[in-house]
């Protein structure tokens, strides 16, 4: 290897940049070549649509994939839960380090939890997948609240509780911790309340899958836990049919007997917005060993989501 600077492709968020910065000061370690962070401008980022609007999935990666394929950078970080399930043949995901906090959180006025909340409050969050579990939770509890779309970075959202327009908003935990910022939580979502995106909390470290030398470095970065983890939320995902804008929360977690992973569970629901009608189902085996293993794990929950009525419940696939 040489000791020119690699190139690494980021957003210009704030957020997508100190996870870049993290990605980047690893890179450095493990290849002892500089690392160059090289900001490029999404649709995502620029559109001021609702991301449900304007397709969700792909917004956000497609211009970075752009200048993979180019030889404009020599790698990229995403957030997981933005890259679509299918991927590219000339393109490969080198590594997913440990996973973040996969919750959801509130930031709510008065440092309100969730329980906390009464009728009429108005909470926002730009996510259907969200929203679907929000209102299925007040529903269950006799409480009248109102979801508000938003969209914009951790500060206008935040912004939005401090200025007392809403009275709370949902983030993502990682998201928050990356930026220094997880003090500003006033409850954490359990997961039993609201089943974080496929893939929430993990970045997918991409390259050009010819570039053997470079897959090979940033594969040292690779967590083969969190890996299966994700593998088996998006296998899931794509079985169900649904980009990231669509009401589908997942999250598989490795069960532990002491210090030894046991088994892994997955869990996934599919919700109307309103709330009014959702379909979540679980299961648990022997923690896949292979990416095939991990695959079939997503696709069979969601066959049996699907045998339940899941595709009615959400907008793009209705039939």
């Amino acid at each position: 290897m040489t000791n020119t600077a690699l190139r690494l492709g980021t957003r210009r968020s704030k957020l997508a940049m100190a996870q870049s910065g993290q990605v980047a000061e690893a890179v450095r370690r493990v290849t002892g070549r500089p690392v160059e962070l090289v900001e490029i401008t999404t649709y995502g980022d620029v559109s001021r649509e609702q991301l449900a609007q304007i397709g969700g999935t792909g917004v956000f990666v497609t211009a970075l994939r752009d200048a993979l394929l180019k030889g404009e950078v020599d790698f990229a970080v995403h957030s997981l839960k933005d890259l679509p399930t299918t991927q590219p043949d000339e393109l490969v995901v080198a590594a997913v380090p440990v996973r973040e906090d996969p919750r959801d959180v509130i930031v709510a006025r008065d440092a309100l939890k969730l329980t906390d909340l009464s009728s009429g409050a108005r909470i926002g969050t730009g996510s259907p997948r969200r929203t679907a579990q929000l209102n299925a939770y007040a529903r269950g509890h006799g409480l009248d609240i109102s979801t508000v779309p938003i969209r914009g970075n951790v500060d206008t959202r935040i912004g939005y509780v401090r200025s007392g327009e809403l009275d709370a908003v949902v983030l993502a935990a990682a998201g928050l911790n990356r930026i220094g910022r997880g003090d500003e939580v006033t409850d954490f979502l359990s997961v039993d309340t609201v089943l974080p995106a496929p893939g929430q909390g993990a970045l997918a470290i991409e390259c050009a899958a010819g570039n053997a030398d470079l897959v090979a470095a940033l594969a040292e970065l690779d967590d083969p836990f969190t890996r299966v983890a994700v593998t088996a939320e998006r296998s899931l995902l794509a079985a169900l049919e649904a980009g990231c804008s669509a009401p589908v929360g997942a999250l598989a977690d490795l069960l532990a007997d002491g210090q030894i992973v046991k088994e892994m569970r997955l869990r996934a629901v599919v919700g109307t917005t309103d709330g009014t009608r959702t379909v979540q189902l679980s299961t648990t085996g022997p923690v896949p060993e292979t990416h095939d293993r991990a695959t079939a794990l997503g696709r069979e929950l969601a066959a049996e989501m699907l045998a339940q009525g899941a595709a009615g419940l959400m907008g793009e696939r209705a039939q």
